[in-house]
């Protein structure tokens, strides 16, 4: 925005400069630019400069799709003058996430008369609101809402019902239990439903699964080709999405391609969710599919379910042998290569022949790996995180040896175990960081390690002769990382206590620390990284590569490196982070971590930062340091921090925090708690969900949902 002011001033002036004239380019080129530039900021503030700018700003390539949904410096104003201005030429909008906006905010929406895809997940909608909206977007065929206690289904208009009828597309997300709009959408095609229903009420009362008195239990299914359900833990949400499922059990739909359930936990088969599953083994081909782990345990589902062109696979959380992969999945290794996601997380034995006799922790056979990579070669997205996949001896059959041979890789998120060379993880023994080194020569120095600020002698000597080092050479177009220990749990789980003892590493992963991270960086493309129970990281050097190489890091997800009782890693952190230029997201997990004035010195550097989330058992902060980190990075609109101060300390901080920025930030969302507070999931319970599933619970998102499964 500025450099477009700069050059209209100095057009005007016709004062010439060294520098290129943006408005000597061609207006495919300008076009090409302004498509970087928010829809605001294109409507409200560059299309005044100029003329040439004024129209292009409203070429339709730019407000055919509008997209506000990270757009934080947005507001009610905006919002409307926005739509007073385009709201005719818009087709697509996406609001999703902005919790910030009043809901009064969708009574302009009224205005894109033209609209045919709308997303308002996560933004405040009443009934009687909604009605009048969608009664106004007679051409409306996709849309996303939330549905909130209150909803009342028996409110919408007639001609909202029409509008809706129409909607071929349809995203959900239920914080209560109802069917919410379904039943009014008879030609629904694709369907999402996410069930964040609470067990409990805020006053502590029993919720029940049974929908509201007067509600219609007749979804109607018949046309639906994609149906993708995800739950939060908690025994209503097993409870509602089965009434969701009882129409697909009595008649399954024939164009039905993708069936997806996402669900934690023990979610048990039923009669009627088995009847759903034989009719779709006898009547369906899917491309797309994943379940409950005990739907698929102990069956032969797999056997009898057919497959046309598959591009996703989930059997997270499965016992699924290698075996059985190979031979019901991938059709005993026969051509797959229209799979592109693939997601094994938590699967244990499915780099094994059987599961009978075998122990998690012996190591894999390569030729079921082998099959596969050859099999699916064309896989953008794999998840083999949350198993220990241990690699033999065998030269040339290393689990990073043979997964190099996936050139499409996008993102890949593996083990840590699974990374170590064989021989170095038999030959050196397991590392005590809680230990002195005891020596009869000079004496060893106790505090702050130092770390070599050039690794180029470590390179030369280690790391490029790592399998894992050739695994990242290979991989040059990777975005998304992730290195997470098998054993590895968040002190932050969902809606139940912080976990305060973790489970050790496994002994295989002893040896993975500084060198392997010092490999990553050379995932030039790299947008994505997040490194969790990495025993062996004595000082963090390789991050300080990984900062200076890897420009384009957007999001960075640091948990338990080192030794658990002490910060090793925060010097090399904070030369890391003065690097970190394009960082939006930061999450840090680790113990006994100090937020003090250097620390937040070395973040403002982060000048993009939008969101930070700490989670520090034992943990400390300095009030004043985090004061002043948000008075100079004015991007931030997040600031979580779940430390082992006292609940005055970090309500007086929130509160001052709020009170400062809240107005020159409407998106400013803070949470300042003691992690081990009993009150903690309650607070949970208010944080933005945008929020909530993207930064400050951890989990592995690598292959998480199929591939653009919503825009």
């Amino acid at each position: 925005l500025f450099l477009f002011h700069q050059e209209v001033v100095s057009e005007e002036s016709e004062e010439e400069s060294n520098g290129v004239n943006l408005m000597e380019f061609s207006d495919e080129i300008l076009l090409h630019i302004l498509s970087y530039v928010p829809c605001t900021d294109l409507v409200l503030n560059v299309r005044r400069t100029c003329r040439k700018l004024a129209t292009l700003c409203l070429d339709k390539s730019l407000t055919h799709t509008v997209l506000l949904q990270k757009d934080y410096k947005v507001n009610k104003d905006k919002v409307k003058q926005l739509m007073r201005d385009i709201g005719k030429e818009i087709y697509q909008l996406n609001m999703a996430g902005c919790y910030w906006l009043p809901s009064s905010t969708i009574d302009h929406v009224t205005r894109c008369k033209n609209l045919v895809k709308l997303n308002l997940s996560g933004c405040h909608v009443t009934s009687l609101r909604l009605s009048k909206m969608l009664s106004t977007l007679q051409h409306l065929r996709s849309l996303a809402i939330d549905v909130n206690p209150g909803f009342d289904a028996s409110q919408l208009s007639s001609e909202c019902k029409a509008t809706l009828s129409r909607v071929s597309e349809l995203k959900q997300t239920l914080y209560t239990p109802s069917y919410g709009v379904v039943p009014c959408c008879t030609s629904l095609e694709k369907l999402l439903l996410y069930f964040e229903i609470l067990d409990r009420s805020r006053e502590g009362f029993m919720l029940s699964g049974q929908l509201m008195v007067g509600e219609s239990n007749v979804p109607h299914y018949q046309n639906l080709r994609i149906f993708y359900a995800r739950l939060a833990p908690g025994y209503v949400n097993q409870e509602v999405v089965r009434l969701y499922l009882a129409v697909l059990s009595d008649r399954t739909p024939e164009n039905l391609h993708a069936f997806l359930i996402s669900a934690p936990g023990s979610f048990a088969e039923t009669g009627a969710t088995k009847n759903l599953l034989d009719s779709m083994a006898r009547n369906v081909r899917l491309d797309a599919l994943q379940l409950p782990k005990a739907w698929i345990n102990g069956s032969g589902l797999l056997q009898h379910l057919k497959f046309n062109n598959p591009f996703y696979f989930s059997f997270s959380r499965c016992t699924l042998s290698g075996g059985h992969l190979i031979q019901r999945v991938i059709n005993g290794g026969k051509d797959l290569k229209s799979l592109t996601s693939l997601n094994l997380s938590g699967c244990v034995h499915c780099l094994a022949p059987e599961s009978l006799f075998r122990k998690a922790e012996d190591d894999i056979d390569s030729s079921i790996l082998e099959s596969l990579v050859v099999s699916c070669c064309n896989l953008r997205h794999l998840n083999l995180s949350a198993a220990h996949h241990h690699s033999s001896e065998s030269i040339g059959n290393h689990l990073c040896q043979l997964l190099s041979r996936l050139k499409h890789l996008l993102s890949l998120a593996l083990p840590v175990c699974s990374i170590t060379d064989v021989a170095a993880s038999v030959e050196k023994p397991p590392t005590t960081p809680n230990l002195v080194p005891q020596t009869f020569g000079r004496k060893v120095r106790i505090g702050i390690q130092t770390y070599p600020r050039n690794l180029g002698d470590q390179t030369n000597q280690k790391i490029e002769s790592s399998v894992f080092w050739a695994l990242m050479g290979s991989l040059r177009f990777l975005e998304t990382l992730e290195i997470i220990g098998s054993s590895f749990s968040s002190a932050m789980p969902r809606n139940e206590p912080a976990i305060r003892n973790s489970l050790p590493p496994c002994v295989r992963a002893q040896s993975v620390g500084d060198s392997e991270v010092a490999a990553i960086s050379q995932l030039t493309y790299l947008q994505s990284l997040t490194l969790a129970q990495l025993p062996n990281i004595l000082t963090g050097s390789g991050l300080v590569n990984i900062g200076l190489q890897c420009q384009h890091l957007r999001t960075l997800s640091l948990a338990n490196l080192g030794m658990m009782g002490k910060m090793v890693y925060m010097s090399a952190l904070m030369d890391m982070l003065k690097h970190c230029k394009c960082l939006r997201d930061l999450r840090l997990e680790q113990p006994y971590f100090c937020a003090g004035a250097q620390f937040f010195q070395a973040l403002s550097h982060c000048s993009s930062l939008q969101r930070l989330c700490i989670v520090s058992r034992s943990g400390t902060l300095q009030s004043d340091a985090v004061m002043s980190f948000m008075a100079s990075c004015l991007e931030v609109i997040m600031c979580h921090m779940f430390m082992g101060e006292s609940l005055t300390v970090c309500k007086n901080l929130q509160q001052s925090i709020v009170r400062s920025f809240q107005a020159e930030r409407p998106a400013l969302n803070v949470v300042i708690f003691p992690l081990l507070h009993e009150d903690l999931t309650e607070v949970i319970r208010d944080v933005p969900m945008r929020h909530l599933d993207e930064i400050t619970l951890f989990k592995s998102r690598v292959a998480e949902e199929p591939p653009n499964l919503w825009w």
